[in-house]
Parts: structure tokens; sequence; C-alpha cells
């Protein structure tokens, strides 16, 4: 939506007080993220697990602010494909711009903490063996150049994915989810699997910190989807309602699946069943009914449940199942919107289901194909930038260690204080502890 600077009369309290209530909302599951992937990661990888997403916050605002949020949103240029720089600095807009009903640096805000998380995301997928340094410097080109134009393509005014194509993408399942799944593929690739893959248990380390994070994760989506209606009105509502029932039939047909497949439903499925049926309803709550919403939580939940196993099977080494969750059920869900649209949401589209033939599923499965294809491509590419110029993947010796003591000299569970200036700190390298259950040596 292309910010318009008229008359602070122009902006409507009631859907301002909603949107800034959905942005801290959003804001908050980066830090339930932080927490979903720290308990699944081994015990000497929490803290560096926790530091990629927090730092991401810092990161990605920045950056956005100087430009991403002109490439995302900014006067279309090149054809659909990128926003000019006319908002450079965020020059232009101030407290009397408005976008739509709302301030437009509230929009702006919004929409960051959409590109923050994003960024955030992609590290479970290269959890426990990437450099933090090589962090710093993959964020920020990734968000300009793989995260604004999608964000452009879908949302962004003139973008070719909404205008030219037609495909529906209500809340994030092209920007966010595939996005974020196909460069996680990407980098795993790139960096390789860890030591010890496909040998070695490398089972989450806390499973109550997974629950936990799950369920921040789960109350800020309601924000992150009912806040894309950018209004306190139905369907806001609406996008709620199915945020919350397609979380709690992805949980269902996980365990489900757990319980025929393994004999026993399990806490870490219940979590990942809820983020999976919150993934898939992303692009779809604001274009399905409440049954169709139920429909695409459970599937997702299903599908997921075996698509996290896909990478001992072709030997990519996605740590926490971005691949397995974020990328297929972003794709199921943004495919589902082909089946399950009603006119009533829409204003118009409608699915196969619905009367409206397969147009809506073509233009679904092009908008899939394109919005993989070129984040998988660039972030491979930055990827490989990284490793050759600065290193991407941290050394057999750190992995072995661990993260938080070879790159952050602390420990999770440590009471002493590894850091300088603290009495254990009397060599230039930490004492190793002693290795959890889990460590592959």
């Amino acid at each position: 939506m292309t910010p318009v600077t008229v008359a602070a009369a122009g902006i409507d309290t009631g859907d301002t007080a909603w949107l800034l209530a959905a942005t801290a909302l959003v804001l908050l599951m980066t830090p339930g993220l932080a927490l979903f992937y720290g308990g699944m990661v081994r015990t000497k990888n929490v803290l560096n697990m926790l530091m990629m997403s927090f730092v991401s916050i810092a990161l990605v605002t920045v950056v956005w602010l100087l430009a991403g949020y002109s490439l995302a949103f900014g006067d279309d240029a090149f054809g659909g494909l990128v926003g000019d720089l006319g908002h450079v600095g965020m020059a232009g807009i101030g407290p009397d711009s408005v976008t739509g009903s709302v301030p437009t640096l509230l929009f702006t805000t919004f929409q960051l903490t959409f590109a923050i998380v994003t960024a955030a995301l992609i590290s479970g997928a290269i959890a426990d063996r990437t450099r933090f340094s090589a962090w710093l410097v993959l964020v920020p080109v990734w968000t300009l150049l793989v995260y604004a134009p999608v964000a452009h393509w879908v949302w962004g005014p003139g973008g070719w994915i909404k205008d030219a194509l037609g495909a529906l993408d209500f809340a994030g399942g092209l920007v966010v989810e595939i996005a974020s799944g196909a460069s996680g593929l990407a980098l795993a690739l790139v960096v390789g699997p860890r030591i010890g893959f496909r040998k070695d248990a490398m089972r989450p380390h806390n499973l109550p910190m997974v629950m936990l994070g799950a369920g921040l994760l789960w109350f800020g989506w309601l924000g992150f989807n009912g806040g894309s209606a950018l209004g306190a009105n139905g369907l806001a509502a609406a996008s709620v309602l199915n945020t919350l029932v397609a979380g709690c039939t992805g949980l269902l047909g996980w365990l489900f699946v757990e319980q025929k497949r393994d004999g026993h439903p399990t806490t870490f499925g219940a979590a990942s069943g809820a983020v999976a049926g919150l993934v898939a309803i992303t692009p779809a709550c604001g274009t399905v009914g409440i049954m169709g919403g139920a429909a695409v939580g459970l599937t997702a939940g299903v599908i997921c449940s075996y698509a996290v196993a896909w990478k001992f099977r072709f030997g990519y080494d996605d740590s926490l199942d971005v691949v397995g969750v974020h990328f297929v059920g972003g794709i199921v869900g943004t495919l589902l919107i082909g089946l399950f649209a009603t006119a009533t949401m829409t204003g118009g589209a409608e699915g196969l289901l619905y009367g409206g033939g397969l147009g809506q599923l073509a233009q679904q499965a092009v908008a899939v194909l394109a919005v993989a294809a070129y984040t998988f491509l660039m972030t491979y590419g930055i990827g490989k930038a990284v490793d050759r110029f600065m290193g991407l993947r941290a050394s057999e010796d750190e992995e072995l260690t661990g993260l938080d003591q070879t790159l952050h000299a602390e420990s999770a569970y440590d009471h002493g204080a590894l850091g300088h200036g603290a009495p254990q700190a009397v060599a230039a390298r930490p004492t190793p502890l002693p290795k959890d259950r889990n460590s592959p040596s």
C-alpha cells in the first residue's frame, strides 16, 4: 500500500489502536521464536540460538528504516519488481502521513516486525554450526536483496504478484513462510550438515522452553494475521478466529499422525503441529471461511509431520525444521487458497470448491514457484559470498565444544561467568564444560 501524506484527520483512532497492539504482538513473536528454537537445540548452543533471533531485531530495524521499507513499499519501479528509493531514511514520511486509515509510521513499524521475524526464522535451518559474525552480515543483506523485493511483489504498490498475477497472500505465506523456508534450505546446503547428522541423537534439550516459545508465537500470531486487516473490523475478527482454529487443528493433526505412526503423542509434536497450522493459515486467514481455516490447519499438521523427516532421506540438515514446517506449511496454505477462498472474505475471488474454477489455484501455484525459486537462488548466492569472504560455518572445534562458549564466552547452564574479567577467565579461551549427552563427540 502506497503511503500518502494527508491531513491527520484521515487517521481512524480505532484502527490505529488495534494496529498498535498488533505491532507489539508481532514483535513479541521474535523473542517467542528465540525460546522455541532455544529449547530445540542442545545445551551448548542455547545462547547462540537466542542471540541470532534477538540481534535480528536490531539489524533488520536499522536496514528497514534506511532502505528496506522504501524498496518494499515505495512507488513501483522496474515493472512491479521493487519499490523506488523515494523513502530512503524514511524521507517524506511524518506524523501526519497516512496509509489507509492508520499513520504511515505505524504501518512501517508493523511491516518491520514481519521482516524481523522472517529473518530470524532462517536461523533455525543453520543452527548449531554458524558463525555469529557471518550472521551479522547475512541478515541485513538478505533483508534488502531478498525480503524487500518479495514483499513488494506481493504487497507493494504495483507489485507483479498482487496486481499482474492476482495471487492472494493475506499475511505472509509467500513473503514470510515460503521465503524463510526456501532461504533456510539454501543456507543449509551452503553450510553443510552438522557433525553427527543422521548418526547421533540431537534431541531438544528443553521441551518446556519449546512449549513456552510456541505459546508466545501463537499469541503473537493473532496480531500477525489479525493486524494484516489494517483495521479494527470484521475481517480482522475473522482472521483472528481462523488463526486460532488452524493452530488447533494443526496441533490435533500432528498428534494423530504421531499416535498412528509412533504409538504416542508428544509435547514436541503438539508444539510443532500448532506452529504448522499457524504457518499454513497465514496466507489464507483473510481469504477462507472458518471451516476452510480448520481444513487448512489440519492439512498442514498432517503433511508437515511427515515433511520434517525428509531431511534424513535427502541429506540436507535443516536443524530445526524450518523447511519441513515453514516452507512446506507455507506452500500448503498458499495453494489451499485456490480451493477454499470465498467471495465473502476476498470480495470477489473464489476457490475451486466454491465455484471459482482452477484459475485461482493456478495463480497461487505460479506465485509459490516464483517466490521459492527467487529466494532460494538469491539466498544461496548470498550465502556463498559470505562464506567465501568471511566463513559462514563455525570450525569443527567450535562446533564440538559449543557455540555458546567459543563464540560468546558464556554458558546457559553454568552459574559462573566465563567472560573477560571473571574469575574463571584466566586463559585466553574458556575451559570447556562437560559435554551434554547429545553432544556429537
